[in-house]
């Protein structure tokens, strides 16, 4: 079974930059997409980012140009880097990894705001 443990969310002020991290266990995850997700409140759960098992990544619209994704197969994880945030970025944050089915963490809460 895989097993998904984020960190690194937390209060940061409007401008600053988070790193999260999403541990996988259970699996060796190199051969699958991997998302990140957030969920505000009041709002629906909306993608954030995924990578794929190549390396190529895709973006919303709404963080590109201030959000990276990356992978590090060796140690099973992968991150999302986050710069320049605003505080419509505050929400639960939620890694993702799809094999045979999907997996999730259980969200790490970042809050933007001064």
């Amino acid at each position: 079974q895989v097993q998904l443990v984020e960190s690194g969310g937390g209060l940061v002020q409007p401008g600053g930059s988070l790193r999260l991290s999403c541990a996988g266990s259970g699996r060796d995850l190199s051969g699958f997409t991997m998302y990140w997700h957030r969920q505000a409140p009041g709002k629906e759960r909306e993608p954030v980012a995924y990578i794929m098992p190549s390396g190529a990544a895709t973006y919303s619209g709404f963080v590109k140009g201030r959000f990276t994704i990356s992978r590090d197969n060796d140690k099973n994880m992968f991150y999302l880097e986050m710069n320049k945030l605003k505080p419509q970025d505050t929400a639960v944050y939620y890694c993702q990894v799809v094999a045979e089915k999907g997996y999730w963490g259980q969200g790490t809460q970042v809050t933007v705001s001064s």
